[in-house]
Parts: C-alpha cells; structure tokens; sequence
C-alpha cells in the first residue's frame, strides 16, 4: 500500500453515514428510535437503518455482532465519474477495496466503492444515494439533524492522519497536543477525529442538534428516560461544539453536539490546544471524564478487516 504524491484521490463532500455492529442489536434499534431521536428507514431481524432531519437517506445503521465495533464511514462524493476516478486511484496506489466502483447493493443504494484503510477500517465514497426529503431541523422535537462526527482510536495517530489528509483530502483543524486530531472535509470544524490509543476502536458517535436548545431537551429526554451523560454537558476547546456523552444499550458511546466552530478555509490557522480540563470544557460544568467514560469511549479491540491491509 502507497500513499500517493500528487494529490488525494477524491473530493470529499460530507460525512453521510457511519455503521456501528452492536452485541445487543434488538435494545440498540429502540434506543436510537424511541430515546436518541431518530426515524427507523428500514428494519429487518439483525439490522436496522435510521435516519435524522436531515436529507440523508439515513445517517447510522446498526448491525448484530458478536462484538461492538465500526462496520464502516460513509462519505458524500459528487458524481460517478469521481468514485470511478478515485477507485482507479486506489487500485494503482494498491490500496484495498472490498467493493469496486459500481452500483452499491444496500439499503438507500447509490454508486460507490469501499476501501479499507491502514487499521482495517472499512470506508465507503458514494453518490446518487436514495434521497429523502429533508424534514424541519428547526422544529420543536429535540431530534438530531446529522452524524456531526466520528472519532476513531488509533495505534499510530500520525500514519492515520497521513492516510487522511493525502489519500481523502481531509485537513487538520487543530490538534489536543499529540493526543487528538480533528480532521475536516467540508467548513465543519471536524467531521473525523482521531486518538492515539492502545488499539484500534471506534470512540464514539456524535450527532448533531440544530440549536443549543435541541441540544439541552434532547438530553432532558434522556434523562426523563433513567439515562445519565456519561460526560457532559459542557463545551470543548477544539471545534466549540457542545458536548453530552451516553453509552447505548451495547455500552458504545454516543454524543449529542451543537454549534461546531465553522471553517474559512483561507482564514483558519491550525493550533494546538494543551490538553487541561478547563480547555476540554470551557463552560466548567463536565470536569474530566470519569474512569468510567474513558473505559466506554477505549471500546474493544476491533481489528476490522486488517486481513485485507497489505503494506
């Protein structure tokens, strides 16, 4: 596998979805539904599609595992000729794709490829997607809009955003020291985050809340439910973004977020923030995460399919 020298192999456009394989798929489908907020697409016995307010024909689909971990990250690429472009790319630079250019055989369809990165992780880049009508983001029901974003653990935080920036175009926005990366595709401040770690993990998932009040009722739902933050509420440092985080029924982490910094790409000078706890919540309200949330967000080992990796 090469890294290549003369420009990414595609222009991202958003993140779309991600897909989560979780030990308790029955518990985790009402969860997300009747708790989180979002609106089933389609269900069957082991796997479920769930949508936000927004135009994407769903935003997180949930498989049943044996163990809790990333099934795969969608991307928004603009047309077929770009996901044909990119995975002749990909093929010369012999990075492996688990799905070659073409119709994809999914619920939501569309035109794309999968490939898997340096860690196993399968990604996808897609277009022409079913699309759905976009329902009112500015409405009363505290529901969340989009995926904002995903952050994933790394062994080696570097060669990841390395991978990043060059084979997909993502840019880094800031760094907390050398212990996060928060990488953009679009004028959101980071749609992928990365953190160095122990072994390679999905972190957590945050969706965003049209407003900071969306952002408070939603988690009122939640508590009106029995379920406590994990972490938060508060505000970060890197990004702004509001933040309260909740493990699901499986135990992984998801996120509740509103007003992530906005991007001017010419303008923006990347920084690196000190990792103190009056930087990680600049409201004061969260302090540090517990034990407790840093064991959720470690997750399990997931090798994904790192059989495929070659280097």
């Amino acid at each position: 596998m090469r890294l290549p020298d003369d420009g990414p192999v595609v222009k991202l456009r958003s993140l779309r979805s991600v897909s989560l394989r979780t030990e308790r798929f029955a518990e985790a489908a009402e969860f997300y539904h009747e708790v989180w907020g979002l609106t089933p697409v389609e269900t069957d016995r082991e796997a479920a599609w769930l949508r936000g307010t927004g135009s994407e024909h769903h935003i997180v689909e949930l498989q049943q595992a044996e163990q809790n971990g990333l099934g795969k990250i969608a991307f928004a690429v603009g047309t077929p000729a770009e996901i044909d472009a990119a995975g002749k790319r990909l093929a010369d630079l012999g990075i492996p794709m688990l799905a070659e250019p073409g119709p994809l055989d999914q619920i939501g369809g569309g035109y794309g490829l999968r490939f898997v990165d340096l860690e196993g992780r399968l990604v996808e880049l897609s277009c022409n997607v079913e699309a759905v009508v976009a329902q009112d983001p500015y409405g009363l029901p505290a529901v969340p809009r989009k995926v904002a974003h995903v952050v994933l653990n790394t062994v080696d935080i570097d060669a990841a955003c390395d991978f990043y920036t060059r084979v997909l175009g993502m840019r880094i926005s800031d760094w907390s020291e050398h212990q996060m990366a928060f990488l953009r595709c679009n004028s959101d401040h980071h749609v992928i985050a990365f953190n160095q770690a122990e072994w390679t993990s999905i972190n957590h998932v945050a969706y965003e809340m049209p407003s900071m009040d969306h952002f408070m009722r939603g988690i009122g739902r939640l508590k009106h439910n029995g379920i406590t933050p994990l972490w938060g509420p508060g505000r970060h440092g890197p990004g702004s973004n509001t933040f309260s985080y909740f493990a699901d029924p499986a135990g992984l982490v998801c996120e509740y977020t509103s007003d992530v910094a906005q991007v001017e790409e010419d303008a923006w000078l990347c920084r690196v923030w000190r990792r103190t706890p009056e930087l990680s919540d600049q409201w004061g309200t969260a302090g540090p995460p517990s034990k407790d949330a840093r064991a959720h967000m470690a997750g399990k080992p997931d090798p994904g399919h790192r059989e495929w990796v070659r280097a």
